[in-house]
Order: C-alpha cells, then structure tokens, then sequence
C-alpha cells in the first residue's frame, strides 16, 4: 500500500499547513540518514534450526529514497496515484498525519533494524515504495528513475548485506528499456528480483498497447523473481470512502493483473518466471474455484489456455498477510507451505506488525511446514545462502 502524500508534498489542496520546501525538508532527512553511524548488530540471535539454516526473511517490505523524492517533486507523482485521485478528504488527512510517524521508518536504516529485530525478522527483502515506480514518466526518464532506484537499493544492501535483500524496479512503460533494466539490476547489481505494480497507466499487464511479451520472456530466461503490488485500483470512483482503494482496491487489483496473467497465457508461456501475489494473493486466492467453473462452461475463457485456470495459480507465491489465522491457514492447505512466505508491508499500517505471531496461530501447522513459511522459502527464491 502506499499513503496519499509521500513526505514532501505540497499540494495546497491537501490542507498540510505551513511547511518547508520539499526539496529541503527531503535533503535534510538524507542527510541525517547518511550521517548516522551504519546500524547496529542484531539484539536477539539470527534464528535458526539446529543445522543452523533458517532464517527468518520478510518477502514483503519498503524503502522509500528521499533523494529520488526531492528529486521528482516536479513530476508531482501524487497526481497519477489512484489512492491520491480516489479518495475523500478524511482518508488524505488521516493519511498525512500518519506520514509524520512511517517517514523515518520508510528511510532510516537504523530505525528498519531496530523494528526487524522486534519483530524478529533477520532479513528483508527491500522493494521500492509505489511511490516511486514512476510509470507515468516519459519512457527515458521512468528509465533513468528505476535505475537510481535500484543503485539506492544496492546500495543499502551492501551497508548491510547481513540484513537486507534487494528487489528492484523496472521501466514497465517501455518493455525495451525493462528489459534493460531487468538485466542491469539482476546481472550487474545483484539484486534477487524485481517489483512491478499491477497495471501500468491503468493498462492490464497483458494490454498488447504495451508490448511486454518480450519482457517476460526475458524474465522467463532469467527465472526471475517478480513481486507484484499493487497501489489501488485505476476505476476506483466508487471506493472514495473508507479508504475502499486500498482496502478493496489493492487485492482487486492483484485479482484483475494475476487473472490476465494466467489466462491471456503468460503463465503457461514463461513457466520458470516466480510471480509472488502480494497480501495474501488478492481475492483470488480464496476464490479461484470461481474462474474454473466458468474455464469449465463457457468457450470465451478458453481462448488461450488449456487448463483449468487454477493449475495455474499454483505456481504463483503469496506472502502471509491475511491479519487472520484461518484465512491463513486456507491459503497454505491450498497452495502448499512451500508456495507461501512471511511478509509484513513494513512499515505501513496496512501491514502486519507481528508475522511470526500470526503464523504461530495456525492450527495444526508442522515444524517443518513454518520454517519453510518463516524464511526458507524466500531463501530459496531468492538464493540466500544459508550460514555454514
């Protein structure tokens, strides 16, 4: 999720009240940041099992680059975010204050560790913010963009190499210039995936105005790792109230980009691609018998694939915020404990702020079936070495 004003915004229609520049208040905050000594060692021990291989990784966490923020402050990004442009006034001003308490913590490394630790989490795998996909740039500089956000993200893995892993962004407006980025961030950076939202200036992942085949099929080459959030839903006028577009428009989304994915054929074209469906998988998780019946009886959703639509869900990975143990549950017996992975949407409120404590409520869960969940399957997507 993300909240409807990054920290620099200055929109006078969001009623902030007297404020320093952007640019100012964003650099000052870098530079406290990278004026901090690099962050402690761990107050608790790294979790293992008695061969000393498990870990506990978070699948599902943000970073937000205050430098990229003030550097794009002219673009006004809150312009083109669909949780900004559908939404009343009391979720603006809810989400405005609440930006004052997550800032630090979307920024400060220091900070980041100490919450891991709480929360005994011994890695994360660090994604962008939403804020900063920046696909409604020019194809150049959404290119130039997604690679400062990648080097920023390097960049802190490599601070911290103990702690952090780094999924990347790609340039999803150019399929050309993502595939690019793609190579450059997983070959060069060593960054373990990618993030992409799910839509692209309210284009469906598989919209041929888009073109990108060929980046999946280059992310199939690859076996990439591909995370995918969403940041609302795109025809939203009905979900302004009760902050609909994120409780509703979120999973909505993930539900609409995951459906277009397994039936216009992606999935069964590019098998070796690991789609990771973010909070829980969306509704379709809990509700994909739907899409086989009609697969079942009507000859238009049987254009493309071959089999029943959820042969190929299977192969998608969802992480572990459902905020209820039952749901939980569900979802493993249904896809397996080897397709689900801990994740917490650090640090927004739409996130879970106790994961293990979640997973330690479902009921008849195996040793063995909790590690995997707690860490060693994201230590095998993601090839995290485990320690000798």
């Amino acid at each position: 999720m993300l909240y409807t004003c990054a920290p620099e915004c200055i929109d006078p229609r969001h009623n902030h009240g007297p404020r320093t520049s952007a640019a100012d208040k964003t650099a000052r905050m870098a530079r406290a940041v990278s004026s901090r000594t690099v962050a402690a060692k761990p107050v608790r021990p790294v979790a293992r099992d008695a061969r000393g291989k498990a870990k506990v990784v978070d699948i599902h966490c943000h970073y937000l680059n205050p430098e990229i923020s003030a550097k794009t402050t002219d673009l006004r990004p809150a312009d083109y975010d669909p949780t900004t442009i559908f939404a009343n006034e009391l979720t603006r001003e809810t989400n405005v204050r609440q930006m004052k308490d997550r800032a630090p913590k979307l920024i400060d490394i220091d900070q980041r560790i100490r919450d891991m630790d709480r929360m005994g989490v011994d890695i994360q795998a660090v994604c962008p913010a939403p804020y900063q996909f920046f696909y409604f740039t020019e194809p150049d500089v959404g290119a130039g963009l997604a690679r400062d956000v990648n080097e920023g993200i390097a960049k802190l893995v490599a601070a911290h190499p103990d702690r952090l892993a780094g999924l990347g962004s790609v340039p999803l407006q150019n399929a050309e210039l993502a595939i690019r980025e793609l190579e450059y961030a997983t070959k060069v950076l060593g960054l373990r995936g990618i993030e992409i939202n799910t839509n692209v200036n309210g284009m469906n992942l598989t919209d041929p105005r888009l073109g990108l085949e060929k980046f999946f099929a280059k992310a199939n080459e690859l076996g990439t790792v591909i995370f995918m959030h969403p940041l609302g839903y795109t025809e939203a006028s009905r979900m302004t109230n009760h902050y609909f577009n994120n409780v509703i428009g979120n999973p909505l989304d993930t539900t609409v980009a995951v459906s277009h994915l397994i039936f216009d054929g992606v999935v069964a074209r590019h098998p070796k691609i690991k789609f990771i469906a973010a909070h829980g998988g969306g509704f379709i998780a809990n509700y994909w018998a739907r899409m086989d019946h009609a697969w079942r009886v009507r000859p238009d959703c049987r254009t493309v694939i071959k089999r029943a639509p959820s042969t190929y869900l299977e192969k998608f990975y969802f992480d572990t915020i459902t905020f209820d143990p039952e749901m939980l549950k569900r979802l493993i017996d249904r896809f397996g404990a080897d397709h689900v992975l801990l994740g917490t949407d650090y640090p927004y409120d739409m996130g879970e702020d106790d994961p293990r404590g979640l997973l330690a409520q479902v009921k008849r869960l195996s040793k063995a079936d909790r590690q995997q969940i707690e860490g060693l399957n994201a230590m095998k997507l993601l090839k995290i070495k485990a320690p000798r």
